[in-house]
């Protein structure tokens, strides 16, 4: 059974005055690893990401998910600039570890964290301690860079120091195909960078332990086997990441 989670909602941060909840284990020792996990391309939707966010801080890591908006003039890049600035500055108030920021997300969120990974000078020359991408498509521009992270990758001589890369993917997406994740897992090794890929039965929206509602014009949380099976791999991933191990055994 996982720890008792505490969460802390409507955060402000930042000056674009954008909100941010923080799920933590309510009994976790100070300086606990944490994780940045950015939503997807819904405008300002950082509860979708409440379930699995939650299943991870029960295996021990803080969790930071802020709201962004992708349709803003500039993609959204301010916001998730801001969002990265104001948890390095302030992961330890929630206890979390400044050394250990892992940087993940979903879906669009997923393709931006990637992208500060192989162009971190768009983020100020930041180096997160790992990097999820959730569901994410890599071959088209990264709302946090303006560029391709595959070709960023693939531009030889001049890629910054590797961080540990994790993949997970549903592979019944219909939304965005598991081949996109394929693909950037093997350029990822043929540069020599450590990366994990797990995929998992499930669609876009099970993959963080949701289902999406055409009622609700959004991803609601689920209770199907497929969406909890493959969330609670999702936040066992994030976990892992955090805690600095360094492949994933479901890894092909």
């Amino acid at each position: 059974m996982g720890a008792q989670v505490v969460v802390s909602t409507g955060l402000v941060y930042g000056p674009s005055g954008k909100s941010m909840d923080v799920h933590r284990p309510a009994d976790a020792p100070d300086a606990a690893p944490a994780v940045l996990l950015w939503h997807g391309r819904g405008p300002d939707e950082r509860d979708v990401l409440a379930p699995v966010a939650r299943a991870a801080a029960a295996l021990g890591v803080v969790v930071l998910v802020p709201d962004w908006r992708p349709d803003a003039p500039d993609g959204g890049r301010t916001h998730l600039r801001e969002s990265a600035a104001f948890v390095r500055q302030h992961v330890a108030e929630f206890g979390g570890d400044p050394g250990r920021i892992v940087l993940g997300g979903w879906s669009r969120g997923g393709k931006a964290a990637v992208g500060v990974a192989v162009r971190p000078a768009a983020f100020d020359g930041w180096r997160p301690y790992a990097v999820v991408g959730v569901a994410g498509a890599y071959g088209s521009a990264a709302p946090s860079t303006g560029t391709v992270p595959l070709d960023d990758l693939r531009r030889g001589g001049d890629l910054p120091s590797p961080v540990p890369v994790w993949l997970v993917h549903g592979t019944a997406d219909p939304v965005v195909d598991a081949e996109r994740s394929r693909e950037l897992h093997t350029a990822l090794l043929e540069q020599g960078w450590p990366a994990s890929l797990d995929e998992v039965a499930t669609d876009h929206a099970g993959v963080v332990m949701t289902e999406f509602s055409r009622e609700h014009h959004r991803c609601l949380p689920s209770t199907a086997g497929h969406a909890v099976e493959a969330g609670s791999l999702t936040a066992a991933v994030l976990a892992r990441a955090a805690n600095g191990v360094t492949s994933s055994p479901n890894s092909p």
